[in-house]
């Protein structure tokens, strides 16, 4: 293709030049005809030859000249033509080169364009990098989809979330794709009314059952062109969840609260109607209202005792103790309990194991395990502690022959007022608040509390502590 334009380019000049010089030839003869009409033929012939040798050499001189310059014209012309190519197949760094004069104001003109190309498309890429780093950053679930309904956009929390891959996702109409019907239904209503969309969403996901916080919108171009919706999903399961344990908390101490109270109430009536007269019911009602009084306090003291541990505020008095001396101070607090139950306290704790901890916390956490440990366990059994160094902590397990726990109930042993058989406990003493406070107990010292037990056969309670504290910030 260049050597048929640089051919066709050379003939048109060349044939420009013959008739130009043909021309001239004419006039000039004209010219001499007027001028030398008295010369001699003879001298008129050799005129005239001389006349066509000297525009012979003329035009083929500037033949050569302007097919050189032609020549070297096009190649200059070629090889921008060439990186113009190049840019437009998007090697931004070609660059012309070109010495040629003539065509040097057009290399430069296409060296610009692709300067300002390359950085154009560099702008462009680093502002995909940027949008693809805040979609995968943000800690929701994100579609987007075009104004026909295709996906063109989705993050990696929707993938982990609703365990899907992009690949197969991406291109597909929102209809085909198989999203859970209440978000087919908010992109459709989306797409419909144009408008933004807000509600909240229970779906099913291999995960469980998620509560999830819907928001959808129109994407509005730079010059107000409509280019499709955005869907951001964002999980709200925890925040259910807690104030699903909130109301279920104040539902439980209000029923904790009220039965003693009632209690007081009635008997307390029961005698100002009357039962004053009767010296030994009268007695009776009162050693009632006394018991259900400790109640009540031991209720509340066990309310404040875990608000306090609870707040970030709260935080530990650090010593080193021998843990022989703390499990022997906690048994004594129970033995009374245990004897009345003929219940043995066995103890394998080597006197060389110290810690770092609050020995007053700690002694209240081996409290509760061994007076749920005694209060659980069947009459003439026994209630063992031990305690060694396994992979550098301090493991104790404390283990009894008692009821047992149906493996259903474990999950929430150590929440609030979670009682396994909610009469007796309740019979027994106990608020619903102990395992919980022990739970939060060994999170302050930064160690942990695992329970396994089987029905009829016994419960153990594990813990591990860190013998030396890693922080000592409490909570």
């Amino acid at each position: 293709m260049k050597r048929t334009m640089t051919a066709r380019l050379t003939i048109a000049l060349v044939v420009t030049t013959f008739v130009a010089f043909v021309l001239l030839a004419i006039v000039l003869s004209q010219f001499f005809y007027i001028v030398a009409r008295d010369v001699p033929a003879a001298v008129q012939r050799y005129y005239w030859i001389f006349l066509f040798t000297v525009l012979t050499v003329i035009f083929l001189i500037t033949s050569a000249i302007v097919a050189k310059i032609v020549h070297e014209s096009m190649r200059a012309v070629e090889h921008i033509t060439q990186t113009a190519k190049q840019v437009a197949a998007g090697n931004y760094l070609m660059r012309t080169a070109t010495q040629d004069s003539g065509a040097k104001e057009l290399a430069e003109a296409v060296d610009q364009l692709a300067t300002n190309l390359q950085e154009v498309t560099i702008f462009r890429e680093m502002d995909k990098e940027r949008i693809k780093t805040l979609v995968e950053s943000i800690g929701s679930s994100l579609l987007m989809f075009g104004r026909g309904g295709k996906l063109n956009m989705i993050n990696g929390v929707y993938e982990e979330t609703f365990s899907v891959k992009r690949e197969t996702m991406l291109g597909k109409s929102f209809s085909s794709l198989n999203l859970p019907e209440p978000i087919e239904r908010a992109i459709e209503d989306v797409f419909l009314t144009e408008r933004v969309c807000e509600k909240q969403l229970t779906v099913e996901t291999i995960q469980g059952t998620r509560h999830l916080s819907l928001y959808g919108a129109p994407v509005i171009g730079m010059h107000g062109n409509w280019l499709g919706i955005i869907i951001v999903l964002h999980d709200i399961t925890n925040l259910v969840k807690l104030e699903e344990v909130r109301k279920e908390f104040v539902a439980n101490v209000s029923h904790e609260l009220r039965t003693p109270v009632t209690s007081i109430k009635g008997f307390t009536e029961t005698i100002i109607d009357g039962a004053i007269d009767d010296r030994d019911v009268t007695l009776q009602f009162l050693e009632i209202i006394r018991k259900e009084s400790d109640r009540l306090q031991l209720l509340i003291d066990d309310l404040l005792e875990l608000s306090r541990i609870e707040q970030t505020k709260f935080t530990l008095d650090w010593s080193y103790v021998p843990l022989e001396r703390v499990i022997a101070d906690a048994a004594a607090v129970v033995q009374t309990a245990a004897r009345e139950k003929s219940i043995e306290l066995t103890f394998d704790v080597s006197p060389s194991i110290v810690i770092e901890a609050d020995e007053h916390r700690l002694v209240q956490v081996f409290v509760n395990l061994l007076s749920n440990a005694v209060t659980y366990s069947r009459p003439e059994t026994s209630v063992h502690v031990t305690a060694q160094i396994e992979d550098g902590l301090v493991v104790i397990r404390v283990s009894d022959e008692g009821v047992g726990i149906a493996e259903e109930d474990v999950p929430r042993l150590f929440e609030r007022f979670y009682r396994v058989d909610k009469d007796r406990a309740r019979d027994s003493g106990g608020t619903g608040l102990g395992l919980a406070i022990v739970k939060h107990l060994m999170e302050a010292h930064n160690g942990t509390i695992d329970v396994t037990s089987e029905l009829d056969v016994g419960t153990t309670f594990t813990l591990r502590l860190p013998p030396r504290a890693s922080t000592k910030n409490g909570i």
